[in-house]
């Protein structure tokens, strides 16, 4: 079998060959390369006025949700009722809780701060908007833990939700009073889909940056040349 020696010779030196359409992994990688660039991706520096505890909250925040997959990840390894046999597993049952008490505290903060600071300024509304769903699906997320606890408190929050979710019509896939389906909710769907929100969330910040100061002498935010590269 031949190769041809002079197409391999003629590739440019990000591996993509003149004339040749290129890949998909390619078209991801260049794009990965050109909005997220390493500089951008892990930086060493930030601009003054990140020192600010509005942010410091939401790396709080990124620290708690750490503790509670951690924390959760344990306890469904060891089952949904060993909380209430054993003494460790009590420990850890509360630290998932208080891990989750602690994520809301921190990101109600962090979400109003940012509000005020108007922080969706200079193309940042999918930053915004991200951390808004990542907010909302959270909600929902504890809820499902709530029922997953297999005591009188969750069985009194499923029969009080039961008819508010069944007159919306969600209770035609949306069963409260299902341990088993509650549970999965809780350990599986939406913590992937709090996770996609969060990490997408992450990465705008890094793209884009966070959001300046407003500038009081002029009643706007700064001006700020846009790097090369990163239109929507």
């Amino acid at each position: 079998m031949s190769i041809d020696v002079e197409e391999h010779e003629t590739a440019s030196p990000h591996g993509a060959t003149p004339g040749v359409a290129p890949t998909w992994t390619g078209r991801f990688r260049r794009w990965a390369v050109r909005d997220l660039p390493p500089d951008k991706l892990l930086p060493d520096t930030q601009p003054a006025y990140v020192a600010s505890w509005i942010y410091v909250f939401g790396a709080l925040t990124l620290a708690a949700f750490a503790v509670v997959v951690l924390s959760g990840a344990v306890l469904a390894i060891k089952g949904p009722a060993w909380w209430h046999v054993s003494s460790a597993g009590l420990f850890v049952n509360s630290v998932h809780l208080w891990g989750t008490e602690l994520f809301f505290f921190f990101m109600v903060i962090h979400l109003w701060g940012k509000f005020f600071m108007a922080a969706w300024r200079g193309r940042r509304k999918a930053t915004w908007i991200t951390g808004v769903l990542a907010f909302v699906t959270s909600i929902a997320t504890a809820f499902t833990g709530y029922l997953s606890q297999q005591n009188f408190d969750s069985e009194w929050i499923g029969t009080q939700a039961k008819d508010g979710i069944n007159a919306t019509g969600a209770g035609a896939f949306w069963n409260v009073l299902d341990f088993g389906q509650m549970l999965l909710w809780h350990v599986l769907l939406l913590p992937l889909v709090v996770s996609i929100f969060v990490g997408i969330h992450v990465l705008l910040v890094r793209r884009r940056g966070v959001v300046p100061p407003f500038d009081d002498s002029a009643g706007a935010e700064p001006a700020q040349a846009e790097p090369a590269g990163t239109a929507s």
